[in-house]
Formats: C-alpha cells, sequence, structure tokens
C-alpha cells in the first residue's frame, strides 16, 4: 500500500473536522437515535437505513468515521463494523447461505468458525466439508453442485496454512461462488485479498486495529452490494453493530497500526532467531521464515508478517511445558493477540493431560505472540524460564 495513502486514511479520510468544532479526534456520538425535522426525511430513513442515521443499532456517525477508513485500508468499497470477530464471521457467512446450501471451508479454521459450520448451520441443512491444502485445485476436488461459499483463512493463527488467495477466487468466480477470507493475522497493511479477488474480507479488529487489549470488534468489507445485503439483514436483525465508544478506540488504535506493526515485526525477528537457535526448541513455524514449508506462496501474497509464531518444544514432558510456562514473568498466558503485551499459549492447555502424546508435534507446540516490549526484554524472559524448566 502506498504510504501517502495510508497516512491520509489514517490521519484524515472521513473526518470532517469543521462539524464537529474543529477538534482533532472525533466526537464519540453516544446516542441511541437520532432527530428528524421533516415527516419525509423521517420516512426516507425508514425506507433505506443505510443512507443516513436513524438509529444506532444501524449506522452512528462515530462508527461512519470507522467505516469508512478500514474499507479504503482493505481497497473495498463498503464495510461493516461489528461486535465481535465471531459476529463478523457469523453475519459474512449467514448472508450467503440458505437452507440446503453446502460450504467449502479450509480445515481447522478458527474456533467459532468451526463452531458454526459444525454445530449451528447443520440445523437448517446447510453442510461443510473441509479442503486439504491451499491450492485451487484441492477446493475444486470438494465442491459441490450446491456449494454456494468457500471460507478460507491464510494464515491460520496456529500453524499458519497458507491458501492461494488469487487462485481459489478465479475458481470461485467461475462457479458462481461467494468467496470470504479472514484476514485478521496480515491485517490490510500486510495482505490485500479483495485485490486478490476475494469477496469478503473479515478480521478481528480486536488483534492489531485495536492494538491495545482493551476493545473487542470484527471487520467485514467488500462490494457496497455484498455490504448492503448483509446490513439490511443480518447485521441489523441479529443487532451485533459495534458501539460507538468502542469505534472510538479503534479509531485511536487505528493512528498507531503502521508504526506498531513495524516495531512488532523487528522485534518477532530477533525472538525467532533466537528461539531457532534453542536446543530446547525442535522447530518453529513462521510464515515469512525461508525455513517455513509453504514460505514461496506467503511471500507471494503476504507483504509482511506480524508478532504470532508456533515453536515445537523439544521435551517428552508435559510437565517440562507446563514448567516453562509458568516460569515466564513478563511473557503472559492469555488467548487473543494484537496487543502491546506479548502472550503465550501452550497446545497442551486444551488436552486431557491423560491424552498428552510427546510423539505428537502439535501437543508441543506453543504460541507466542510478540508484543511491543524490547527484544532484549523478551529473549531473556524466554531464556529465565527455558532454564527454570530445565532445572539449569
Amino acid at each position: 500500500m502506498d504510504k501517502m495513502d495510508l497516512s491520509y486514511i489514517i490521519n484524515e479520510l472521513g473526518e470532517d473536522r469543521e462539524l464537529y468544532f474543529n477538534a482533532m479526534a472525533p466526537p464519540i456520538m453516544q446516542t441511541s437515535n437520532f432527530v428528524f425535522r421533516k415527516v419525509d426525511a423521517l420516512s426516507r430513513a425508514f425506507e433505506d437505513e443505510m443512507s443516513g442515521f436513524l438509529y444506532s443499532r444501524g449506522l452512528n456517525p462515530t462508527v461512519d468515521i470507522l467505516r469508512k477508513k478500514l474499507a479504503a485500508l482493505d481497497g473495498a468499497e463498503d464495510c461493516l463494523v461489528l461486535n465481535s470477530g465471531a459476529a463478523a464471521i457469523f453475519a459474512s457467512v449467514l448472508a450467503n447461505v440458505k437452507a440446503g446450501d453446502h460450504i467449502v471451508s479450509v480445515r481447522k479454521p478458527y474456533t467459532w468458525a468451526e463452531r458454526l459450520f459444525s454445530v449451528l448451520l447443520p440445523r437448517f441443512g446447510i453442510t461443510t466439508t473441509y479442503a486439504d491444502g491451499g491450492e485451487a485445485a484441492d477446493y475444486e476436488a470438494v465442491l459441490q453442485p450446491n456449494t454456494r461459499l468457500i471460507y478460507l483463512e491464510t494464515p491460520n493463527s496456529w500453524t499458519y496454512a497458507i491458501q492461494d488467495l488469487q487462485g481459489i477466487a478465479e475458481l470461485a468466480k467461475s462457479r458462481g461462488i461467494i468467496t470470504i477470507v479472514d484476514n485478521s493475522y496480515c491485517t490490510p497493511i500486510y495482505q490485500q485479498p479483495i485485490a486478490l479477488g476475494i469477496d469478503l474480507t473479515i478480521q478481528s479488529a480486536t488483534k492489531y486495529i485495536g492494538g491495545h487489549s482493551d476493545t473487542v470488534a470484527g471487520v467485514i468489507t467488500g462490494s457496497t452490494a455484498l455490504i448492503r445485503k448483509i446490513f439490511e439483514n443480518e447485521y441489523l436483525t441479529v443487532g451485533s453493530g459495534i458501539q460507538p465508544f468502542n469505534a472510538w478506540l479503534l479509531l485511536r488504535g487505528l493512528r498507531t497500526l503502521p508504526m506498531r506493526l513495524e516495531q512488532v515485526t523487528q522485534t518477532t525477528r530477533r525472538v525467532l532467531d533466537y528461539l531457532k537457535s534453542h536446543p530446547k526448541v525442535e522447530a518453529t513455524l513462521f510464515p515469512l521464515d525461508p525455513d517455513f514449508p509453504d514460505y514461496e506462496r506467503a511471500r507471494k501474497q503476504m507483504q509482511g508478517a506480524c508478532g504470532l509464531l508456533t515453536f515445537i518444544y523439544k521435551t517428552d514432558s508435559r510437565a517440562e511445558i507446563v514448567g516453562f510456562c509458568e516460569a515466564l514473568q513478563h511473557i503472559f498466558m492469555a488467548v487473543s493477540w494484537g496487543g502491546h503485551e506479548s502472550l503465550i499459549i501452550p497446545r497442551c492447555a486444551g488436552i486431557d493431560p491423560a491424552h498428552f502424546r510427546p510423539e505428537k508435534k502439535e501437543h508441543r507446540m506453543l504460541r507466542l505472540y510478540v508484543g511491543q516490549e524490547s527484544a532484549d526484554y523478551l529473549i531473556a524472559d524466554l531464556e529465565q524460564a527455558f532454564l527454570s524448566a530445565t532445572g539449569g
């Protein structure tokens, strides 16, 4: 993305400062509804709630500024901001399927996407097949006559599986199938799915867009027609739109997004180099590491990678992994990523201890998010935790 364009989007787009006393920061329009002086104007708002401000369950001025910026970052025509990433997944998928339809999804998507496909949608006769691999041919092989949607997540957030966005988008368009991709890992700064032909891009704005671990939100971007379709049905009916104060927090976070990503990227490289050389690390996974299995495809469609990486602890003992995690003093054990703080999750936390099998690499995986701390600070914490876990 051109840096001048990025600067304009973040600092100026959608901000009519003369309308709010020339304040540099936009106000929080903390209102539930809006006043009309003419009956005809109220009638028009009833007929088309997306054309103006009627009730903040739909559109709100603070949210509208954020919508314009996020759409522009993605190179999209329009955008909706919802109260969680899970809500964005739900609305974008549900808007494009009906009873009897079939979905093709990347294997092992985000937990709540998989729950939607495997538990909720089957109640309405909508089935899902999970594709293995990242090539368009892998998806073509499992298409059915009633396939209406292809759902992607590239990279995912544990093994960083990469899908060929352009190839899959071309396949889908040739069959009249809608494509959706979860772009939470890269953000619009480092990957532009819509430019590669994807119909709808979603992301968890809780992560890098917010950047401060103080709000939860989801984003959907796409064409005017597809966004309006979601707005008029799933968005308004479910009432899952973001609140004005949370939108204001995201606007604040957006101001520093480029510099935060640059800082995280530089620090992650140093932490990755440390882990790759450590005797207790069997392997690392990071999409823009030349040793990553799908490095060439990642390099082709990603302009960068952020702070999420996985490493495999070299041990036969679950207790050693537990000891390592609990010995960390500055890297917190918590879900999510994208905030100012570094985080870690051991895969074994989601596995019954009786079922832990060290021969399964997945059981020895730890996902590390590198935050805004210095590389030396984080490496020192990792080093002392390794020593503590091994009795060094």
